[in-house]
């Protein structure tokens, strides 16, 4: 990781980054801010790990945790959840085995969300699947898309 975080370093220094794009350089190479390239970074650039971690939560778009290769991310906003988003929420919960309160699946393949609102009300219930938006899920759709997901994991 050293070496990796070094390559970060340099390419901070060398474009007079900010903390924001530093972060995002980290989450970058390594798929979310691990506690350890914090505690490097604080230590090399002599700046709180508290500066960085505050940045860090603020922000929606980094992840202290590591992340699944499929991200399935479900609305729940007033309208998605009238349509349902709850339910298929749900059942994404069981059909990946997630564990109460994990997010992420044991063999890192599957991360799962749930977010107030992306917007999309006019075509609720809405699941991101991948960045990719599908509107008007239903749970039968859900799972065939995951199972899609699951055999291409399998093929590769």
């Amino acid at each position: 990781m050293e070496k990796i975080l070094d390559k970060i370093y340099k390419n901070h220094k060398d474009n007079e980054g900010n903390i924001i794009s530093l972060l995002q350089d980290i989450q970058g190479e390594l798929g979310y801010i691990p506690e350890d390239a914090v505690a490097w970074f604080s230590k090399k650039l002599d700046i709180p790990a508290s500066r960085f971690f505050g940045i860090a939560t603020f922000y929606a778009q980094f992840h202290l945790q590591p992340r699944g290769k499929n991200v399935v991310t479900t609305c729940c906003g007033t309208a998605c959840h009238v349509k349902g988003s709850e339910k298929l929420l749900n059942g994404l919960v069981r059909e990946l085995g997630l564990p109460e309160g994990e997010s992420t699946t044991e063999d890192r393949r599957f991360t799962v969300e749930k977010v107030n609102c992306v917007g999309a009300c006019s075509i609720a219930p809405v699941v991101i699947v991948n960045n990719k938006v599908h509107g008007k899920m239903t749970a039968d759709k859900l799972m065939k898309e995951i199972k899609q997901l699951k055999e291409k994991e399998s093929e590769d």
